[in-house]
């Protein structure tokens, strides 16, 4: 017989047992709490995930131009709408608002911060701040009817035409598309400043290349759309002779 107690010998003694047992216990109620604690967690950071996607930096600018329509409106039209000083703030807002549409899209394409508010939000800023300027520069007799018109016109008809063939893909952006964009901008920013001389006869002409741009764009547009269609209808052709056969 010898002198060594059981549980250094390999054994085990019944206290020892359920101490064991004890300890196990202990451990598994521990285990327990903290995967009952996880999905809340979980759930924590994913609201968080959620909330950081809406207000990320390319949403912000997108409200930031926004905002910037009414105040555009107001500077445009105080004091009648002819005072250089208002007219030169006009011009700041708006270029605020046009410099802001240039990176948000790129911000949020660059570093996926694409979201549906960002994709409903984006265009409509874009129309607002752009038809805001051309139908207060038509009110004042600045720029003629016909021409806030045109451009108006071509903007909302593209985006219905959008809607209407999107069932069968989208149409890209064109770099003519992105030109006439900057062309415009640079046309109607001109006509805000009151400017006199050389520089009113020069934003005529640069007007005139946003109107030929518009124009050219929108056509390609159509033929674009109509291309899509076919292309989505002959598709589908394809795809119910085959389920047939």
């Amino acid at each position: 017989m010898s002198g060594v107690p059981a549980s250094a010998a390999g054994g085990s003694s019944p206290a020892g047992a359920q101490g064991d047992v004890q300890r196990g216990e202990i451990q598994r109620g521990e285990v327990q709490r903290g995967a009952g604690k996880a999905p809340r967690g979980g759930k924590i950071a994913a609201a968080a995930v959620n909330e950081a996607s809406l207000w990320n930096i390319a949403n912000i600018l997108t409200m930031v131009r926004l905002l910037l329509v009414p105040g555009f409106v107001a500077l445009m039209l105080a004091d009648g709408g002819y005072d250089p000083a208002w007219r030169s703030l006009a011009w700041a807002a708006f270029a605020i608002a046009m410099i802001t549409d240039l990176f948000d899209g790129h911000l949020a394409r660059t570093y996926n911060l694409v979201t549906d508010f960002g994709k409903i939000a984006d265009p409509i800023a874009d129309k607002a701040i752009m038809g805001a300027a051309l139908i207060c520069l038509s009110a004042l007799g600045d720029l003629p009817w016909w021409v806030t018109v045109v451009i108006l016109g071509r903007e909302l008809g593209i985006t219905l035409l959008r809607f209407i063939v999107i069932r069968y893909g989208v149409i890209p952006a064109s770099r003519g598309g992105k030109l006439k964009t900057l062309t415009q901008g640079v046309a109607v920013g001109m006509y805000i400043l009151a400017l006199t001389g050389w520089l009113a006869t020069l934003r005529f002409w640069v007007m005139g290349a946003a109107l030929v741009l518009t124009v050219a764009t929108g056509l390609d547009y159509v033929r674009q759309a109509i291309v899509l269609r076919r292309q989505g209808i002959a598709e589908r052709e394809a795809a119910l002779e085959e389920t047939e056969a």
